[in-house]
C-alpha cells in the first residue's frame, strides 16, 4: 500500500469530503477523485435541462481531454479520466476482471469492446497496460463527430479505432463485449437508446460509472464540472436502477456486480457505483 493510500485511509470522511469541495489539487495528490462534481435541479424535459446548461459539446471538453491523453499516450502520466491526469496506483480491478473473463471465455486471448461514449480512447489507455500482451486488444469507440475527428487523427492505432454511429463500427468489428461507461446518463432518452443497442445482441455487456439509484423515478438535473476540469455544465440524469436494469435483463442475465469508490451524490443523498456485469441468455 502506498502512503498516499495510507493517509486516505487515515483521513476521517467528514476531512476528506471537505477537502474534495476546497483542496482539490491536495485530493488528486493522494490519488482519491480529484473533484466535487454537484447536481441541482428536477427538470421536467431534456430541452428544459439543456436552457439551463452550457452543453456537452463546449470545446474546451474536448480540448482539456486531448491535452490530458495526450500526455497519457507521450507517457508523462499513468491515467486519464475526466480530462484529468493521475499518477495513482489504483486501478479498476472490476473491470479489468471483466474483459479478463470475457477473452478466457473465448479462449483465444484476444477481445474486442465496443465502448459507446468512450471519449477519446481514456478507458483503452487504462485497460491497454495490464492486457497487453497477454491478451490481444480490438477497441472501437463510438463518439460525437468531434471526438471521432480528433481521435482517428492523434490517437487511432491498430487496435484503437473511432466511429460516429454504432453500425459503422459493427461493419467493421464483431465485439464481444458492448462497453457503458459514464455515457448513459447523459443522453437525452436513455431508456430508448438502452433498447435499441440491446437489440444488437452483443455477447457480453458492462454497465458503469453510471448513476442508478433507489427510486421509482429518473431524475434529470444539471451536473455542474469545476473549474480543475474544465468550465463547463450539462444535463444528467439519476436513472432509476429498477428501470434500467429490468430493460437490460430482458435480454441479458446478471455475471456478478462490483462496488467501486465512485459515487454522486444529490441533495445529501449518496449513489454508489458498481460495475454491472451481464452475458446475453
Amino acid at each position: 500500500m502506498s502512503k498516499a493510500q495510507i493517509i486516505r485511509r487515515l483521513t476521517p470522511p467528514l476531512v476528506w469530503d471537505f477537502s474534495k469541495k476546497n483542496m482539490p489539487g491536495l485530493v488528486r495528490a493522494l490519488g482519491g477523485h480529484y473533484t466535487h462534481i454537484r447536481f441541482h435541479g428536477d427538470y421536467a424535459t431534456f430541452d428544459e435541462a439543456r436552457a439551463a446548461s452550457t452543453g456537452y459539446d463546449a470545446p474546451n471538453i474536448l480540448s482539456k481531454t486531448r491535452e490530458a491523453l495526450l500526455k497519457i499516450k507521450r507517457g508523462e502520466n499513468r491515467w486519464e479520466r475526466d480530462a484529468m491526469v493521475s499518477n495513482t496506483e489504483e486501478m479498476h480491478w472490476a473491470l479489468l476482471a471483466a474483459l479478463t473473463f470475457i477473452a478466457a471465455a473465448k479462449g483465444n486471448r484476444e477481445i474486442s469492446v465496443l465502448d459507446f461514449g468512450g471519449s477519446l480512447g481514456s478507458t483503452y489507455f487504462w485497460c491497454k497496460p495490464f492486457l497487453a500482451p497477454e491478451i490481444r486488444i480490438r477497441w472501437s469507440v463510438v463518439e460525437q463527430l468531434e471526438h471521432v475527428r480528433v481521435g482517428t487523427s492523434d490517437f487511432q492505432n491498430s487496435e484503437l479505432k473511432f466511429f460516429s454511429e454504432v453500425d459503422a463500427a459493427l461493419a467493421l468489428e464483431q465485439p464481444d463485449v458492448l462497453l457503458i461507461s459514464g455515457v448513459l446518463q447523459f443522453l437525452p432518452e436513455p431508456e430508448i437508446f438502452l433498447r435499441a443497442i440491446l437489440e444488437k445482441g452483443f455477447p457480453f455487456l458492462l454497465l458503469d460509472r453510471t448513476p442508478l439509484w433507489n427510486h421509482a423515478r429518473h431524475r434529470l438535473t444539471v451536473q455542474e464540472v469545476p473549474e480543475e476540469i474544465y468550465r463547463a455544465s450539462y444535463p444528467a440524469w439519476f436513472l432509476s436502477r429498477e428501470r434500467i436494469l429490468s430493460i437490460i435483463e430482458e435480454k441479458y442475465r446478471l455475471h456478478s456486480r462490483a462496488a467501486d469508490s465512485e459515487n454522486w451524490e444529490i441533495d445529501g443523498e449518496v449513489v454508489p457505483n458498481f460495475l454491472y456485469f451481464y452475458r446475453l441468455k
